[in-house]
């Protein structure tokens, strides 16, 4: 079993939309409405992380590179933000996508949960 963590999350913009539409889907109304005001807590859980246009570009490097998994924006906005601040652990319910993936700063992501 994973430990469970206490640091904030960093979520880059381009995951808002897919995360409000799994929630929409999953749990309804009520849980997106959640989440999205969980963004604008000053000290709240998660913290949404504009991506910078050096970001993009990295991102569309990856979108070509991984064309085959498909590598979609969104798991490539994680690793692009990842690899700008140097960070190892990726949580994700993804897993298939982001043990495949190499990012360019260590061999792998440790994927939480």
């Amino acid at each position: 079993m994973v430990p469970i963590r206490t640091w904030p999350l960093l979520v880059p913009a381009p995951v808002l939309t897919e995360v409000c539409w799994l929630l929409d889907r999953n749990r309804g109304s009520k849980a997106e409405a959640a989440f999205l005001r969980s963004l604008a807590e000053p000290r709240g859980p998660i913290t949404l992380t504009p991506t910078s246009d050096r970001e993009l570009i990295r991102i569309a490097d990856l979108v070509e590179q991984y064309a085959d998994l498909p590598l979609g924006a969104v798991d490539a906005s994680v690793i692009a933000l990842a690899e700008r601040l140097g960070v190892t652990e990726v949580a994700t319910i993804d897993h298939r996508h982001f043990t495949i993936v190499r990012p360019c700063h260590v061999k792998a992501f440790t994927l939480v949960p």
